[in-house]
């Protein structure tokens, strides 16, 4: 079964040749070596590149162990290159190489490489490769499947689809799998065996039991305010841990430099600055996220939140939490202020959008609910609620812009 992840496909057509090593990161198991090595190669031969002109080499696996070596895996190269004409350099799991930064340099000299590497999130991050290739380094974020992705190859409705879209996620290989126990049992054993054990081993960290429980609370609070010092609250009121309030910040880190989690911060739209703390947290994968709490926590609405959260990074949004504080006025007369929340402060170049995410609007009162943060800001950018009903798609008399949620993740309509 091929999933064409054309989006990525695109994003590495765009890279090509602008003399920089293109860098595909992301989550483990999210198929970065599957783009590389097959949809990519298959589209250098489309295009009529020579297949003598595509070297690939891996650096996992017994039998390639002696390309970790970059000095062998340099002269296998160079041995490839026949002629001034272009060639592409597809190099995997190039963190197991040592050194392999030098590699990489030493090609890039050459004008007539055009080099690509992936590498596994538990050592090759993403801050690691702009600290060492800055301005020679371009990166690719792979995210798991997005919905529409997961509708490609999923065989049943939209509705059955979306159910099982929110449980497990889409990692392409869980994806695949026949059943929901099979589904499961994948993902808890991925997410205790390889990511959880890929951070306690880079980190050299001894209290375990802590990371994980820390990973509960974060997977309990998708979708909430939560800070530090909340964190430690909890830990305090349900575990005899010592804990200190340092050591969850360090975790924290952990986890959004292995792609586990990410952070969405809180931004004062009026007042046009962010707010330090608290912040939202996001799994890259939902499924791994109800992996994590042993698919107890299943509710659609946070998880909904996520999807839309996930779905917006991979178009390309840089996405902020929003608050807005209105005045309303008593019954006795006297003002009050009151701070509302919009869920989502999605930012592409000039563009802004504001977005709100609710899984039903059963009556007026739910609608001026959703809308009241929208109505408070005062300013002419896109104001939409992304809505799980089936509902038609209409602008308001206020002009926000209700939108079905199938609509929004399987036909990409624009905002308009």
């Amino acid at each position: 079964m091929e999933i064409p992840r054309e989006h990525y496909l695109q994003e590495l057509r765009d890279r090509m040749h602008n003399g920089m090593v293109k860098i595909i990161t992301g989550i483990r198991r999210s198929g970065k070596s599957y783009l590389l090595f097959q949809l990519f190669r298959k589209e250098l031969l489309a295009q009529g590149v020579p297949e003598d002109h595509i070297i690939c080499l891996s650096m996992d696996g017994l039998e390639n162990q002696k390309y970790r070596d970059p000095f062998v895996a340099y002269d296998a190269i160079m041995q490839q290159i026949k002629d001034d004409s272009d060639y592409y350099v597809l190099l995997d799991e190039v963190q197991m190489m040592k050194q392999f930064e030098e590699l990489l340099n030493s090609l890039l000299h050459r004008e007539n490489i055009d080099t690509y590497v992936t590498g596994s999130n538990s050592k090759f991050l993403s801050k690691d490769v702009i600290t060492e290739f800055r301005g020679r380094g371009d990166e690719v974020h792979i995210y798991p499947l997005t919905f529409q992705e997961f509708m490609q190859v999923y065989d049943g409705d939209v509705y059955q689809g979306w159910r099982e879209y929110f449980t497990y996620g889409g990692l392409p290989r869980a994806v695949t799998l026949k059943t929901e126990n099979q589904k499961a049992l994948y993902l808890a054993r991925l997410f205790h065996e390889t990511y959880l054990r890929d951070i306690i081993e880079r980190h050299h960290i001894e209290k375990t039991e802590e990371l994980d429980e820390l990973l509960q609370v974060t997977a309990s609070t998708i979708g909430a305010l939560t800070n530090p010092s909340k964190i430690l609250a909890t830990f305090q009121s349900k575990t005899k841990s010592t804990i200190s309030i340092n050591t969850i910040q360090k975790y924290l880190e952990y986890l959004e430099d292995a792609f586990l989690i990410q952070h969405a911060r809180r931004y004062d739209i009026k007042g046009r600055k962010y707010i330090g703390s608290p912040l939202k947290y996001y799994f890259e994968d939902v499924g791994l996220r109800n992996a994590c709490l042993g698919f107890r926590q299943v509710e659609e609405t946070h998880l909904m939140e996520n999807i839309l959260y996930n779905e917006l990074r991979y178009r390309g949004y840089s996405v902020d939490v929003g608050t807005v504080k209105k005045q309303e006025r008593k019954e006795d007369g006297r003002l009050t202020t009151r701070t509302l929340e919009v869920d989502f402060v999605a930012n592409l170049g000039s563009r802004r959008i504001y977005i709100q995410s609710a899984l039903r609007m059963i009556d007026d009162e739910k609608r001026a609910q959703e809308k009241a943060s929208l109505l408070a800001l005062k300013d002419s950018f896109q104001k939409v609620i992304l809505v799980r009903d089936i509902v038609p798609n209409y602008h308001d008399n206020d002009g926000v812009l209700t939108m079905n949620l199938f609509d929004f993740l399987l036909h990409r309509k624009p905002f308009v």
